[in-house]
């Protein structure tokens, strides 16, 4: 009976008292590991799993942790830089012996699973970390801009009120001027028909660009119509 297994991105074609070499497993001499990802059972009866066989498993001895082969790694870059450099890697890997192939229970066999050491699992809990802390500082920051834009507009409202209640004008008698008006006028300082009816040409600039409504104040006659009011 033979099975065929997944570990580390590769798949191994295994049978029991089998020595193979995988990618590096947390696991230490003498363990015993079982790896769980079965791609197929072969035999008298094959199984071929969709992807993977519930309950099936591979059972192995760790002999020792070990490295492959020296890979020499030539890098050359020819423009600009025109640099040459060589490296050398050493893959860590794990020595085991397959001792037991289980078509059916492995889930329930208590025997430790094969993880890769800390590559996979770390990263992901590493990941994993810095993605919760980068949302609490996110949401932390937007919390911060909508209490920020809250206190503004109360600020801005009590200010709209005080400038109303400080003995002024009701301004939306002039033509033209609503409520939204009316509370932008009161953020520029203005809340007398008295104001109105004293400003320059200046002042005329500056209010156009400070409404966003440029020619609207000589279009609808502001400066006359206060002087009217303020007779009255």
């Amino acid at each position: 009976m033979f099975a065929v297994l997944k570990t580390g991105g590769k798949q191994y074609r295994v049978k029991s008292g089998d020595m193979l070499r995988v990618e590096k497993l947390a696991a230490e001499a003498g363990e015993t590991v079982q790896f769980n990802e079965i791609l197929m059972l072969g035999g008298d009866s094959p199984v071929v799993g969709a992807p993977m066989i519930d309950g099936a498993g591979v059972q192995a001895e760790v002999i020792d942790q070990i490295k492959g082969e020296k890979v020499i790694h030539f890098v050359k870059r020819r423009r600009k830089h025109g640099s040459q450099r060589t490296k050398g890697h050493r893959q860590q890997l794990t020595l085991l012996r397959v001792t037991d192939i289980l078509g059916e229970g492995a889930d329930k066999s208590g025997v430790k699973a094969a993880i890769g050491a800390g590559s996979v699992s770390g990263a992901a809990v590493k990941s994993d970390g810095q993605y919760a802390k980068n949302k609490t500082q996110q949401a932390e920051m937007a919390k911060r801009v909508v209490e920020g834009q809250a206190e503004e507009k109360s600020a801005e409202k009590a200010k709209s009120k005080a400038a109303a209640s400080a003995g002024g004008d009701d301004l939306k008698k002039l033509s033209g001027v609503g409520p939204a008006l009316e509370k932008k006028l009161h953020e520029a300082g203005v809340t007398s028909f008295a104001q109105i009816a004293g400003w320059t040409d200046a002042d005329v600039a500056e209010m156009d660009e400070k409404l966003s409504f440029k020619g609207r104040i000589e279009r609808e006659g502001w400066i006359d119509q206060a002087k009217e009011l303020t007779k009255g």
